[in-house]
């Protein structure tokens, strides 16, 4: 499969797939539906490519297996997150604020934005599945281990702020210990791990390199954009907060400042 075949396919798939979440958004009145659909929308990618590859390697699989993983934990973790819950306070605010034009700015500013970051970020996986390198190399085992570490701060950092935030005595305050002990956002620092990890698999087949725009515009989203810049924003001014902030790593993990 060439390669403009398989980006043509993952993009013809994301698109169908995006424009159906939207129309089940407008149904709901609730354009939070996007961030639970994010993750699976990569697992479609991956499902396509790979059954329209010519011949199902060890790496293909592997990716494919890497990829339903993480898009079926982050799916089912921000469903149970959201559920019984209102629309995502940054959506709401869009609602008010674009009136009249709501639906079509949402329809171009949410949803086909993020199928065209989808696509760019599934660059990797895509690669991987048009693929016909046989064989598994250095990269393919360095590229699971850093996607493993990632998925472990990932799902353990959600998981630890889960359950943090049940506790109805912990209203308000902020999770310090555990993996947030060492990180302000491990599971954002899990996030970014596990694509490079991905993009390393890539390495092993042709045009490869070509991959590194996946990892490099999740790191940016990530840090710059979404995730830590928005809840670093959000918490500005919080002195619990504050304080947590001065002896804690913003982004990778290492051991907390010593008091002064």
């Amino acid at each position: 499969m060439g390669i403009l075949e398989a980006y043509g396919s993952a993009a013809l798939v994301i698109f169908i797939y995006v424009n159906c979440v939207f129309v089940v958004a407008l149904l709901i009145k609730n354009n939070s539906i996007m961030d639970i659909a994010w993750g699976v929308g990569f697992v479609c990618v991956a499902a396509v490519t790979l059954l329209l590859s010519k011949e199902i390697t060890a790496r293909k699989g592997i990716v494919t297996a890497l990829v339903f993983i993480w898009g079926i934990r982050l799916a089912t973790h921000v469903f149970l997150r959201n559920k019984g819950k209102p629309e995502d306070y940054r959506y709401a605010n869009w609602r008010n604020q674009w009136g009249k034009w709501f639906v079509w700015r949402s329809y171009f500013q949410i949803f086909i934005l993020q199928a065209i970051l989808l696509l760019i970020i599934a660059s990797s996986i895509i690669l991987v599945n048009r693929s016909l390198n046989t064989g598994l190399s250095l990269f393919d085992m360095t590229g699971v281990i850093f996607w493993c570490a990632g998925f472990s701060f990932e799902s353990v950092g959600d998981y630890q702020l889960t359950r943090f935030k049940r506790d109805s005595a912990h209203k308000g305050r902020i999770m310090t210990s555990g993996l947030w002990r060492y990180s302000r956002h491990p599971n954002y620092f899990g996030e970014v791990l596990l694509w490079w990890g991905i993009f390393i698999i890539a390495l092993s087949v042709e045009y490869g390199w070509a991959a590194i725009v996946s990892p490099l515009l999740v790191t940016f989203l990530l840090l710059r954009v979404s995730g830590v810049a928005m809840l670093e924003k959000k918490y500005a001014g919080h002195a619990e907060f504050e304080a947590y902030a001065k002896k804690t790593s913003a982004f990778i993990p290492w051991f907390p400042k010593s008091k002064e």
